[in-house]
């Protein structure tokens, strides 16, 4: 039985009601992103029709999802609401803070001595207020919700940007800060601007090398890192139904890197094998009796240009194997290109790892595909060229792939087996040799290669692709091998060509495991303590932020002009300062300490206007902060592109930075600020940018007069004592100005005013 079915089959009873009055209000059929937005309303039945980009709406998520690094946060956050329990469904997932290093056993285990004081103070709090808890290496969050809580036409949130794995399950998954997530756990409505709608179509059918990886991939080597900001990407078509229901995640796990709100797919039968496989078939029995609202009306299918905002065409059966990077998930290279790419921009050809998992490929599917590779080369006598690591999504899916002998399979390529966790997907991987930053090439079937992210070392060249062709790629240990055209050389000096990846879409035998490392909380946590020391520097209480003094904002410094890509790995970098996202002081000291500085091409260098020498970022705010001195923080296209870690936003509120001034916002980021209490703008005039001098004071001219649809104007004094006005937008409306006003969201929740 599911988790939750009740709440499940309470959505499936007003479902019909909702959507059919929807329709009326709207005139038209509508889509799958439509009829769940407008079936999970805050107001219950749909009163009017909102207008797609502009209105910003008031809707009820069905449940809520942590993981350990980001759910600390959110968590020290909720203490301060004041509620007893939970108002919906809830679960925290520790997957973040677990290093790979020497393989599953040994990691699982320091991990668990050296975050002891976390994953303790995670579990009291969820035990406490009706979470559930899900231990360290029980698997990866994204997974664990597919597996146990993802359903068709639902909607929930999550403190992770990769929430919108669910989606392949067609759900409306979304990614938020902890704020967010606090909202909705303490029972009040959550605020999104109504997405715009990108239609993808799919026809055809995936064949031979192609995997579902390389749809996203192509999907975002169309559309860019922020081509699906503010919208919601649907599929469908015949290529779509053919599809697995993980291959289906894997696509809207990546929609993350597109830069959009979430992706979905229409309830199909892929669905109907997923969740019977995974002891849900009263979901199933429930779901199919609203099946025709778990996908869009057949009108919009059959003549989508009418109805999506942007309309995208991919036949699956034309589709090639791609590899996208490096330093960005969206430059697209088909393999058959690869050759001359990597020449021509003088690329490392030699591959140093193979790294196969992360919430982004690590189905069943997956690893019984690039087991099928790997089988392949030790039955060939093919010695692999680069080492290899695997993460299995979760103690499920490790359980029953050791059972179907899949990991032997790795193992006898001397494949490391990394613990059901994050690991080098997100920084967590010491691997060896790192610390030199030789430029190098690795490949993996994660969703991000920023610089830096995996291994720290700024040179190497991460890139993406799907599991099947980091197997063979790995195994050949060259970045311009194609599998479809290329031979390798066994132990006997005889060419070998590897054949097309074959794998079960589920397990033959059925899904298996001893302890999937669930704790269901107390059923009265109220004698439940939660302590956190003092002294401790993992875990803060936090103090609330001073609300706005009424005042324009007058004499502030310019801290930072950053330059270019500007991701919240920049903003507040992961890897080993993990250990400190319980603690908003200690985490602080990498407050943008990987953004360009714009004036001297640096990292982690500005200048302190208060003595005209350079110093690390957080060392000079935090001398403006000891001086009383306000600050402003300028930016790029994009700014905060990638996780939804709301510390990006914390760390420069918490230590005095009173604006962020960009020319556009990725859009988690831009809700996180506001969160927080911090002014979000964007440059009327992108141009103006150009304007910003590196010891200029900033004077707000009429933020007395902060208004919805009111553009801000500021002064930027020069040294030489002239001045540049500028003109500052935003999408602040009453009640996110009411926010600021108050010092933060949280702030009115704990004084009973939200």
């Amino acid at each position: 039985m599911a988790f939750d079915i009740e709440m499940i089959e309470k959505v499936y009873a007003t479902m019909a009601a909702r959507v059919d009055k929807a329709r009326e209000l709207v005139g038209r059929p509508l889509t799958l992103s439509e009829k769940i937005l407008y079936s999970h309303l805050w107001e219950g039945t749909p009163s009017q029709a909102f207008t797609r980009g502009k209105d910003y709406v008031d809707f009820a998520p069905d449940r809520v999802a942590c993981q350990d690094a980001t759910a600390q946060m959110a968590l020290l956050q909720f203490m301060h609401a004041g509620k007893s329990k939970v108002a919906v469904p809830t679960t925290v997932h520790c997957d973040h803070l677990i290093q790979a290093k020497v393989g599953a056993k040994t990691d699982l285990a320091v991990a668990n001595t050296q975050s002891k004081e976390v994953f303790d103070f995670l579990s009291s709090v969820s035990n406490k207020y009706g979470i559930g808890f899900w231990k360290p290496g029980s698997g990866i969050i994204h997974q664990i919700v597919l597996e146990n809580y993802a359903f068709p036409g639902g909607m929930m949130i999550g403190t992770d940007s990769h929430t919108v794995n669910a989606g392949g399950l067609g759900m409306l998954a979304i990614g938020v800060g902890g704020a967010d997530a606090v909202d909705v756990m303490s029972g009040m409505s959550w605020e999104l601007k109504f997405p715009k709608l990108i239609g993808v179509k799919l026809t055809g059918k995936l064949n031979g090398w192609t995997a579902p990886k390389d749809v996203i991939l192509k999907v975002a080597d169309i559309l860019t890192v922020k081509g699906g900001t503010g919208a919601i990407v649907e599929y469908f078509g015949e290529g779509a139904e053919s599809m697995s229901c993980t291959g289906k995640g894997t696509i809207c796990n990546m929609g993350a890197e597109i830069g959009a709100t979430t992706s979905t797919f229409g309830y199909d039968d892929s669905m109907r094998r997923y969740l019977a496989a995974t002891g849900r078939q009263d979901v199933v029995n429930a779901a199919d009796k609203v099946a025709s609202y778990l996908t869009a009306d057949k009108e919009v299918y059959a003549d989508p240009a009418q109805y999506f905002d942007q309309l995208i065409e991919i036949n699956l059966s034309e589709l090639e194997p791609h590899i996208n990077g490096p330093f960005t998930p969206d430059r697209g290279t088909p393999v058959s290109k690869m050759k001359t790419e990597a020449a021509a921009n003088g690329w490392p050809i030699k591959i140093e790892w193979g790294l196969i998992g992360s919430c982004t490929n690590s189905s069943y599917e997956d690893m019984s595909r690039a087991a099928s590779i790997v089988e392949q080369a030790v039955a060939h006598g093919i010695t692999p060229k680069a080492e290899f690591g695997i993460n299995p999504g979760s103690e499920q899916i490790r359980y029953t792939i050791e059972r179907d002998g899949i990991i032997a399979t790795f193992e006898k390529m001397g494949t490391k087996v990394f613990t059901n966790a994050c690991g080098p997907c997100i920084g967590q991987w010491d691997r060896e040799g790192a610390d030199k930053q030789e430029k190098n090439t690795i490949v993996h079937s994660f969703n991000r290669n920023f610089s830096k992210r995996a291994d720290g070392n700024p040179n190497t060249h991460a890139f993406v692709t799907s599991p099947e062709m980091v197997a063979a790629l790995a195994i050949s240990g060259r970045l311009d091998f194609n599998p479809l055209t290329d031979t390798l050389l066994n132990d006997k000096g005889e060419e070998v060509r590897l054949q097309a990846p074959k794998g079960d879409e589920l397990p033959t035998k059925g899904f298996d495991v001893e302890d999937a490392g669930f704790q269901a909380p107390a059923a009265d946590g109220s004698s439940v303590q939660v302590v956190v020391s003092p002294t401790s520097d993992r875990l803060q209480l936090l103090a609330p932020f001073e609300p706005w003094d009424g005042k324009n904002i007058s004499g502030a410094k310019l801290l930072i002009k950053a330059f270019g890509k500007c991701t919240t790995d920049h903003i507040s970098m992961a890897g080993p300062w993990l250990r400190f996202r319980g603690h908003l002081d200690n985490i602080s000291n990498n407050m943008l300490i990987g953004a360009e500085n714009a004036f001297n091409s640096k990292a982690n260098s500005v200048k302190n206007q208060l003595t005209g020498t350079y110093d690390e970022v957080p060392k000079v705010q935090r001398a403006y902060k000891a001086a009383g001195i306000p600050s402003i923080v300028v930016g790029d296209h994009n700014y905060g592109e990638g996780s939804s870690r709301e510390h990006a936003a914390m760390e420069p509120r918490f230590l005095g930075v009173k604006a962020v001034l960009v020319k556009s916002f990725a859009r988690i980021h831009e809700t996180n600020l506001k969160k927080q209490g911090m002014l979000a703008l964007t440059f009327a005039n992108e141009a103006d940018y150009d304007k910003i001098q590196e010891d200029d004071t900033i004077n707000f001219l009429d933020l007395t007069e902060f208004a919805p649809g009111k553009p801000l104007t500021l002064e930027f004094v020069h040294a030489d004592g002239s001045k540049d006005v500028i003109m500052a937008n935003h999408t602040y409306n009453e009640g996110q100005i009411g926010w600021f006003i108050a010092g933060s969201a949280l702030n009115l929740i704990a004084a009973g005013k939200a």
